[in-house]
């Protein structure tokens, strides 16, 4: 099987023995709606498609893929070896070199993030829910032996971009209610008690206050946008039927 070669290597200064990547949607062999490196198995393509798209994966990046069954969540999973796919929790970390901490999303944002001495890593992923109840912040204290959030790196992937996601007032209430700075990130819909959430710059937010200094990727800027790029993401607020990309961080 032939390794995927269209796929997001992220530009940023990991230790040495670190390496990170973001799949697109090109590359696999499903069809349809989840045309074609869908890696989701549970929204409803065929399992053997999601299976070889998988091993695809796997072999390009030269150790397992751990799938999560996340649900918009806080729990920081420490993976070993045998950790199965489908356990529960929306970030995970791990110092094992023999597997890759994976988040799936399809608009919501992945968060990677290693220390600065290459010993840990984790992915995280935010959904506003997520997000809002502190998933980032549990995800940074998990590096607590390697130095703490200081000595931390994260990567931003790709999300809905500020110009595509609507949300409610709640949602905007339970970002401002925490830190007032977040209405920043809200611009006024077309509609009133609609808005328009900026999710990367909400992340960058509450990293930066939970001491995580060191921010790459998703600028917020419309190359990041999983709706309006849809040759290369998956979207569900778009297509709702739809596939799922990940990303993807390990130690060598």
């Amino acid at each position: 099987m032939m390794p995927l070669r269209e796929v997001l290597v992220p530009d940023w200064p990991l230790p040495a023995g670190v390496q990170a990547l973001c799949t697109t949607r090109a590359g696999g062999v499903s069809g349809g709606a989840y045309e074609s490196l869908n890696l989701g198995d549970h929204v409803g393509d065929e399992p053997a498609h999601v299976a070889a798209n998988r091993k695809r994966l796997q072999e390009t990046i030269g150790v397992r893929p751990v799938f999560l069954q996340q649900v918009h969540g806080t729990h920081v999973l420490e993976m070993e070896t045998h950790t199965p796919d489908g356990s529960e929790g929306d970030a995970c970390t791990t110092a094992n070199p023999r597997i890759a901490c994976t988040i799936m999303v399809a608009d919501c944002l992945p968060v990677l993030f290693a220390d600065c001495g290459g010993r840990r890593v984790a992915a995280a992923h935010a959904g506003w829910r997520g997000l809002a109840a502190g998933v980032l912040e549990a995800t940074a204290a998990a590096f607590d032996e390697e130095g703490g959030p200081g000595k931390l790196l994260a990567w931003l992937g790709p999300c809905i971009g500020p110009d595509a996601f609507e949300v409610g007032d709640e949602v905007r209430a339970a970002f401002t209610a925490r830190a007032p700075q977040a209405a920043g990130c809200f611009q006024a819909g077309a509609v009133p008690g609609k808005w328009l959430a900026d999710l990367a710059g909400l992340a960058r937010q509450r990293l930066q206050a939970a001491g995580v200094t060191q921010l790459y990727g998703n600028d917020g800027s419309a190359r990041w946008c999983t709706v309006n790029n849809p040759l290369l993401f998956f979207s569900h607020r778009r297509d709702r039927t739809s596939g799922r990309f990940a990303a993807c961080i390990w130690r060598r």
